[in-house]
């Protein structure tokens, strides 16, 4: 058996890794990874953000969550409480 590996063995070389993921971010069309730099110049550019009281919303609507009878049915049989 071979083609099997061990729970302990190492998948992959890491430059092996480090090209299989390159390749996946290739094939999803992914963005380029900015340098530190680059991320600081578009930071220093951007403009400030208000500290004004009337720039952010007085109420702030709180997300709701919609528990499934499955995922309610799975907390009780974990002995979970969804209040």
């Amino acid at each position: 058996m071979s083609h099997l590996r061990l729970p302990y063995d190492e998948a992959s070389t890491v430059p092996e890794m480090t090209s299989d993921c390159h390749a996946v971010g290739d094939a999803l069309r992914l963005p380029g990874r900015r340098t530190p730099g680059e991320r600081t110049l578009r930071a220093a550019v951007r403009p400030a953000p208000s500290i004004r009281f009337e720039d952010y919303p007085r109420e702030v609507v709180k997300p709701t969550v919609e528990v499934s009878e499955a995922a309610a049915r799975l907390a009780a049989a974990l002995h979970l409480h969804l209040d």
